[in-house]
């Protein structure tokens, strides 16, 4: 029974203080987020592939035990067909490996105008995908979400053993909050207004949850996250969690309240931010 969480990025100034002790630098940012969540949401592969020396800065600098769940380039994902782009999949797959065992699941974005009718391309591209790494799809064009586009891609990812990433934008409809109507309208204006179809592929979830920065209006829907969590662990489905917020200081407080939330439903054992001990609690004892 596995359960991850993360955030979407690692490097945020706002943290300092918080998920972060005082003063710390930017420099510290990712081994002190790897000592805290499980995972990361690597959206920076999105827009750039990093070089090798960045890679191995990476692995270096995290526990084995941390997993980095990177976004395949949006050079492959979006520019030509998938099918063209499988020897740029393998490269980036190559350029990742020396993660190790930190390499989790990788996400393949696609682009809203990838319809029901390219499905081939994705078809080609899972077939060559190497079966070494695990692989999440995620599908934004309306066709996807009908019954016919559901049940063909479900069988797809099914065949490939791939896995179905999935965003819930509902918070974003919670209604505006006070000094944060700018963040809430632009995520509103970046995310893509898809239903929410919580159904599974293989023994493996994504989730990307875009919460609401008022804490107590999404627990109402973190209620029904918790409840359907607690079933696919139960069926022995690895699920990882990744907590977003239009404002980024909260990610972090409601990836932990959500986390402890879901410890008083299934036996996981403590965040590592919880299990960490400062050199003030320390003194207590």
């Amino acid at each position: 029974m596995t359960f991850r969480m993360g955030c979407a990025v690692w490097s945020h100034k706002g943290w300092v203080g918080g998920l972060f002790p005082p003063a710390s630098k930017s420099s510290e940012f990712l081994r002190l987020y790897a000592a805290r969540m499980h995972n990361v949401e690597g959206n920076t592969t999105f827009y750039a592939t990093p070089s090798a020396e960045t890679v191995l800065k990476w692995r270096d600098e995290t526990p084995e035990s941390f997993r980095f769940c990177l976004k395949i380039p949006q050079t492959i994902s979006h520019h030509g067909t998938l099918t063209d782009n499988i020897g740029a999949t393998q490269a980036f797959v190559e350029r990742m490996a020396p993660l190790g065992a930190r390499l989790g699941p990788l996400f393949l974005q696609l682009p809203p105008g990838f319809a029901l009718r390219h499905i081939e391309h994705l078809a080609n591209w899972l077939a060559a995908w190497p079966r070494t790494h695990q692989i999440s799809v995620e599908v934004r064009h309306p066709d996807w979400y009908t019954e016919h586009g559901e049940a063909t891609l479900t069988a797809l990812l099914e065949q490939y053993q791939a896995g179905h990433c999935l965003m819930d934008v509902r918070p974003l409809d919670l209604g505006d909050l006070p000094g944060a109507e700018a963040d809430l309208q632009r995520a509103r204006d970046h995310k893509p207004q898809v239903p929410m179809r919580p159904w599974v592929t293989s023994s493996l979830v994504l989730v990307r949850y875009i919460s609401h920065p008022d804490t107590v209006r999404n627990q109402a829907l973190w209620n029904e996250w918790h409840a359907r969590i607690a079933t696919w662990l139960a069926a022995g489905v690895t699920v990882y969690f990744f907590m977003h917020c239009p404002v980024e200081n909260r990610s972090p407080d409601h990836a932990r309240i959500f986390y402890r939330q879901l410890q008083q439903r299934v036996a996981i054992p403590d965040l590592p931010w919880d299990a960490l001990q400062t050199p003030e609690q320390t003194t207590l004892f």
